[in-house]
């Protein structure tokens, strides 16, 4: 068997293609998007290598288009889930025993996959099934995906590399352990790069996997399951199963093979996890990784020297990309009285050429909400907006459900700092807008910080250096991601790794070596090369 160190190769940022009239991947996203709606995909859970189908069928529909079926996913139940744990510890032992170089080579050749015969099924899958224009789905589904997947293998080495020091006479080393028992991914649906990073990070590092998708993210979900089996993903190591999150938490929480969780989604449902965890902390072999990245009232704050135009597209974009549907989307603003002439001025000329609509139609910039709840949610908050004394919809605040869920890019106005939607996550394309006394600026921090649970993303715009340097000071617990000039959103793996803290999760930095430190056990070995043959040290000596 041949040995050596290996090197694996340099990670880079999967370049973004523009889409741009007359390009290639233009005319093959909209091939590829003819050739999903003309067909109605027939979608099985996978379970150690099966295709698995149940009785219960339920229908896929854009949130755009909900007359049109994209197809059918086979919803399962607490059985499907128990033979989904069965496969993943029958896969364990064999998996973890895999040489790394094999695995790295695996998530590789998915890096691959996903940049190259892939990409226009991934991107037209999201653009479809979770209402995503075309860009948006670029940076996701295709680019955030490859980079997950190869500057992981790239964190994997590193740790594998971090050995300790050893003293003369003895060697010491670390391997890397994978958690024993399996590892449960609960994926959202507004990334499906996340949704494939998820149960892949634990089984780079050796875990086998069950993986349970937003119901809302079925229809990529399985295109990502595609790409895992080509890699050579072996059977029963990431397994998908699609039942309801009670029916997929009863059987996992309880089982004392439950080695840890991966999560992203709302704050609600990973405290609600992190109690049910606690209460059967005696029935497990080991203590759970808890890894989740949650919700987010994420912010811009605008100093009186800031850039006006900078911060109004700051606003438009980091608030509305996606509908608002990103955990680091801009939802609460804070400007300067003296700026915010200007700054409303240019707000309103942008959203004035905004397009809505389908984003099978590549000059609508955003499209439908998820789906209904989302979309009654919103509806209300901007009714309530519009019957406060607090508040008032300076922009957007129309909504129709007729044919899709679209809600118009709204800005609410507030006089209260503490209004609700200025503490609480809508998730969608609602921002609130709170206008301050250019003079009380460090005031106005101490109001930030105080506002919300929440510390994912923030930004300060500020021409000032001095200012801008406070803020980074001031506001050093109120974001893991903390932006100086520009959007909070649109983190890059290798460059900025993401996550929060308070009520926004562990902050364990998907896409980075932390991340994948929280899948491994690690065990010290000391090996002794002439051990003492007397129990007597010198000290004894008379």
């Amino acid at each position: 068997m041949p040995k050596g160190i290996f090197n694996v190769p340099i990670a880079d940022n999967e370049p973004v293609l523009s889409y741009a009239p007359g390009t290639p991947e233009r005319e093959e996203l909209k091939n590829q998007l003819k050739a999903y709606k003309e067909t109605e995909m027939d979608i099985p859970m996978y379970i150690g290598g099966e295709e698995i189908r149940a009785g219960n069928k339920i229908s896929i529909h854009p949130p755009h288009d909900l007359k049109h079926c994209l197809g059918y996913y086979h919803q399962g139940d607490e059985t499907h889930v128990y033979k989904a744990i069965d496969a993943a510890l029958t896969a364990k032992d064999k998996w973890a025993n895999l040489a790394w170089e094999h695995r790295a080579s695996i998530f590789l050749k998915a890096a691959d996959l996903v940049a190259g015969p892939y990409r226009q099924k991934l991107n037209a899958a999201t653009m479809l099934g979770q209402s995503k224009n075309a860009f948006q789905a670029e940076i996701d589904a295709a680019c955030e995906l490859a980079d997950f997947f190869r500057f992981n293998v790239q964190y994997m080495t590193d740790i594998y590399a971090d050995q300790p020091e050893s003293a003369p006479g003895m060697w010491n080393r670390v391997e890397y352990r994978p958690l024993e028992g399996f590892v449960f991914a609960l994926t959202p649906f507004n990334f499906t790069s996340i949704a494939g990073n998820l149960p892949s990070a634990p089984a780079l590092m050796g875990n086998t996997v069950v993986w349970k998708p937003s119901k809302t993210a079925v229809y990529s979900a399985k295109v990502l399951m595609e790409i895992f089996q080509e890699a050579g993903v072996p059977d029963g190591v990431i397994n998908l199963v699609y039942t309801s999150g009670p029916v997929a938490a009863k059987v996992i929480f309880e089982h004392p093979e439950f080695a840890g969780i991966h999560f992203t989604g709302s704050t609600g449902v990973f405290q609600s996890i992190w109690k049910t965890i606690g209460a059967n902390i005696e029935k497990y072999k080991s203590y759970p990784r808890i890894v989740g990245e949650t919700g987010g009232k994420d912010y811009i704050l605008a100093h009186k020297s800031c850039d006006a135009l900078a911060v109004a597209t700051a606003i438009v974009r980091g608030g509305f990309e996606y509908q608002g549907q990103k955990c680091s989307a801009a939802s609460r603003i804070y400007v300067p009285a003296n700026k915010w002439p200007e700054i409303k001025e240019y707000v309103s000329e942008q959203l004035a050429e905004m397009k809505m609509g389908d984003p099978e139609d590549f000059s609508n910039f955003v499209s439908a909400v998820i789906d209904e709840s989302s979309f009654d949610k919103l509806a209300g908050a901007i009714d309530d907006a519009k019957a406060s004394n607090d508040a008032e919809v300076i922009f957007g605040g129309n909504y129709d459900k007729s044919k899709g869920y679209f809600i118009d890019p709204t800005i609410i106005q507030t006089t209260d700092p503490m209004y609700v939607t200025m503490q609480e996550e809508l998730f969608g394309p609602v921002v609130t807008l709170y206008v301050y006394d250019e003079h009380k600026f460090e005031e106005t921090m101490d109001i930030l910080d105080k506002t919300s649970m929440y510390a994912l993303t923030g930004a300060i715009f500020s021409q000032d250096r001095y200012a801008a340097e406070l803020a980074t000071k001031r506001l050093v617990n109120t974001a893991g991601n903390f932006y100086i000039n520009d959007k909070p959103t649109g983190a890059v793996v290798g460059q900025q790794p993401f996550g929060g803290s308070r009520g926004s999760g562990t902050n364990d930095k998907a896409g980075s070596a932390i991340n994948l430190m929280r899948w491994v056990s690690p065990r010290t070995i000391k090996e002794t090369f002439v051990p003492a043959h007397d129990y007597k040290y010198p000290f004894l000596a008379e």
